[in-house]
């Protein structure tokens, strides 16, 4: 599930009592101030999340998609890219962001514990579990640590690289952001005398931060940052402050756009929801209009536009979609905030999660024994020093780590052992390993498995089931994604008036690729 800042702070609002949103908490910026340089042609790229292939061609198809038909005709249209691992927004956002997997950017997932501090990091999912965590913590991490300590400080967005070379970016309703510049967040005050959140925060993000209630440009959205409207968390937000930077002729040379409502309704309603895709329809309608006309805003602009992970239908009765981790491992103990001595830490992310040993005497193999009891699990995955362990229900048995002398079709090298069926595995004729349900497996699985101290297992799950624990939100009879699977991890890709073409059909790849674009490199 899609949680960002503003969300989770319109849940606290809410939990505070703060039903009423001060507009006045969030004063608008002025764009009069902000001076940007001239450039070649500008690159928006716009992020629309649980944006999925079929449906969109099934948009498409019905005539249902306008913007969507406009852009595939007059450009690329790539249907199967590849997503970060976990499929989960921080995780991808910082992927999309540093060019990196998890293993070098050292974000796991949407909930991950950290072992120096004995506690779980959560971004905000479920009430219950935003409150077992400390409503205090998530929202420091929400809005503090995700940007300024979580995401490791070993490698540089794209907005840091393109000001390293004096290029100017904005970041508009993005979850990761950060930049070289100093930007002041303001927090709602009710938050601040609660001692939630210091009274005023001082970021590093880009030229252009625009992020709902904490920081917006355009005076016109200040009716879209009620809490019934996610605090400006809206694609309605995000387009306002888009066609506002276009008018006043402040686009810079990179802007990262984020339309979030589709992740919500399909979620709810499973991935086969069509009107999510209508809506993001609409909002690129939108930005469209502020130009002349629709031929005038790709000969003007560079349009990317792509989804970050799709999802899959998770089975209606709870009993059978989901996998309750507390149940499976009911022999362990489980940590829960203040319980001192447990042998189990257990962070859910969706389809797939994470289970920490706590005990660090409990083998793995005790506990992978347990797991692979349950044939909806589709792997299990832990890391034995360098070696990267890989087993299945069947029993089957894989290992991998990099650097030997199979190449994979992304020219990355391993050293393979076992049956590589378990993770769809196969080579060609000349060799090359290729990728099938699993894409780019051996490089996204290695990342989330090295992305953390400690030791931890993966589980990730088939189709149609989702993994809960005593605290967790589920979506059963909805939409979930999180896993490695290709339902979850390929996404659409629309790019329009650019000749050069992205290296490889990667996420992981696009930043370069985008920096390249703009000349920065």
């Amino acid at each position: 599930m899609k949680k960002t800042i503003l969300i989770i702070l319109a849940l606290l609002l809410v939990i505070c009592g703060g039903l009423v949103l001060s507009i006045s908490m969030s004063p608008t910026k002025n764009l009069n101030e902000v001076k940007i340089a001239a450039s070649k042609k500008p690159v928006i790229l716009i992020v629309v999340d649980s944006l999925m292939t079929e449906p969109l061609q099934e948009a498409l198809k019905e005539g249902k998609a306008p913007a969507f038909s406009f852009l595939t005709k007059n450009g690329d249209f790539y249907p199967e890219f590849i997503s970060s691992y976990p499929t989960m927004s921080v995780t991808i956002d910082s992927t999309l962001l540093t060019g990196t997997y998890a293993d070098r950017h050292k974000l796991p997932g949407l909930i991950w514990f950290k072992k120096d501090e004995n506690r779980m990091i959560s971004y905000g999912s479920g009430i219950r579990e935003m409150w077992d965590n400390g409503i205090k913590h998530v929202a420091a991490d929400s809005v503090i640590h995700l940007n300024e300590s979580h995401l490791s400080k070993d490698v540089f967005t794209i907005h840091e690289e393109l000001a390293n070379a004096k290029m100017q970016s904005a970041s508009i309703n993005g979850l990761l952001y950060r930049g070289s510049i100093p930007q002041k967040l303001n927090v709602p005050k009710l938050l601040s005398f609660a001692d939630l959140l210091p009274k005023e925060l001082e970021v590093n993000g880009p030229m252009i931060l625009s992020l709902g209630a904490l920081s917006q440009y355009n005076p016109e959205n200040d009716k879209y940052k009620y809490n019934w409207k996610r605090m400006g968390v809206n694609n309605d937000f995000t387009v306002n402050e888009m066609t506002y930077l276009i008018e006043q002729k402040k686009l810079p040379p990179f802007t990262l756009a984020y339309l979030p409502d589709a992740d919500a309704s399909i979620h709810k309603n499973g991935p086969t929801d069509s009107t999510a895709i209508e809506k993001a329809d609409q909002a690129i309608q939108e930005m469209f209009g502020s130009f002349g006309s629709w031929e005038e805003a790709i000969q003007e602009v560079t349009w990317i536009v792509l989804g970050d992970s799709g999802q899959s239908s998770v089975k209606e009765k709870k009993e059978m979609g989901l996998i309750d981790l507390n149940d499976l491992l009911k022999g362990y103990t489980f940590w829960e905030r203040g319980k001192e001595n447990v042998q189990l830490a257990i962070a859910i992310n969706e389809r797939m999660a994470y289970i920490y040993l706590q005990d660090e005497q409990i083998p793995f193999t005790e506990v992978v024994d347990i797991l692979k009891k349950d044939e909806r699990i589709g792997f299990i995955a832990w890391s034995d020093q360098q070696t990267n362990h890989v087993v299945s229900a069947s029993d089957k048995e894989f290992t991998f780590s990099p650097n030997g002398p199979y190449i994979d079709e992304y020219k990355q090298s391993w050293q393979l052992d076992g049956d590589m069926s378990i993770l769809d595995i196969k080579p060609d004729e000349h060799g090359t390993i290729l990728y099938h349900t699993y894409p780019d497996a051996l490089a996204r699985l290695h990342g989330a498995l090295h992305s953390q101290e400690g030791k931890v297992i993966i589980v990730d799950a088939k189709p149609s089931y989702e993994f809960i624990e005593k605290h967790s939100h589920d979506h059963a009879g909805g939409g979930a994604h999180g896993s490695l699977h290709r339902v979850d991890s390929v996404v659409p890709l629309v790019i329009v008036g650019e000749t050069e073409r992205p290296p490889s059909n990667r996420l992981v790849d696009v930043k370069e690729w985008v920096i390249e674009l703009l000349g920065g490199s």
